[in-house]
């Protein structure tokens, strides 16, 4: 009998992975390091980075650097010699209402979740066009969006814009890098259990109004993700570009 189910299997693949030092970047990094990745972890946090590397031991490299200052990363991404995969992961949100957004907020959302999410795609697309055979082996860029790309929520209209760009580059980049055989997806997650959103979680209404707005009535787990970006990551997923993979629990079926 052929075999129909496909591995999920990255050995001898290198991933960069940026917003690694938490969340959902630092699970990602593992999720894929126990499937055979080499890891290239990018966050701002020199100490995260450190206790990365001592968790994975193996296969993993760190930078450390600000997505925000294009110079270096541009130089560290110029050092990296083979690039696969790309989790464009980091990012950030600072909710408040549209009639009370600052402008300081406005620049940084966009700095952060748009100006630097196309700068890592732009250069890490580069380097992995850089391979002679990468139309044969192929390639994968995921981008951490959001359900809040897809639908609005209150107090963050600004957020929304960067997710809804992000969902914009992720089909734009699937239709032009087809022909190198380069996949471009994204991810959009509800509110996950990260050590940022379980601040917010903690207040009661808060909580209460999430979880009432999710069916399944729980709140997605870093691993949720994780196992979906990895997915997405490996050829198990090969026929799968320009597509987001909703991990709401419901939340935007409604």
């Amino acid at each position: 009998m052929p075999k129909f189910l496909k591995d999920i299997n990255l050995k001898g693949k290198v991933a960069v992975v940026t917003g690694a030092t938490k969340g959902i970047g630092r699970s990602t990094a593992i999720a894929m390091h126990q499937v055979g990745a080499s890891i290239i972890a990018i966050g701002r946090n020199t100490n995260e980075l450190a206790s990365l590397k001592r968790k994975l031991k193996t296969r993993i490299q760190c930078i450390e650097c600000n997505l925000n200052d294009y110079k270096k990363i541009s130089k560290e991404i110029g050092k990296i010699k083979k690039i696969d995969i790309l989790i464009n992961n980091a990012g950030t949100n600072l909710p408040e209402p549209f009639l009370k957004v600052k402008k300081s907020s406005l620049e940084k959302l966009l700095n952060v979740n748009i100006k630097a999410a196309f700068n890592m795609a732009k250069l890490c697309t580069d380097k992995m066009l850089k391979l002679k055979n990468r139309k044969k082996i192929g390639g994968s860029i995921i981008h951490t969006s959001s359900m809040f790309g897809l639908v609005a929520g209150p107090n963050r209209t600004v957020y929304s814009m960067t997710k809804f760009g992000i969902e914009g580059l992720t089909k734009g980049m699937a239709v032009d890098l087809a022909k190198f055989n380069i996949r471009v997806n994204s991810v959009c997650p509800t509110f996950v259990a990260t050590p940022r959103a379980k601040k917010y979680l903690a207040n009661k209404k808060f909580n209460k109004y999430v979880l009432n707005n999710i069916p399944l009535g729980r709140i997605a787990t870093e691993s949720d993700v994780a196992t979906a970006i990895t997915y997405l990551s490996s050829n198990a997923s090969s026929m799968i570009t320009g597509s987001s993979i909703i991990i709401d629990g419901g939340w935007t079926a409604k």
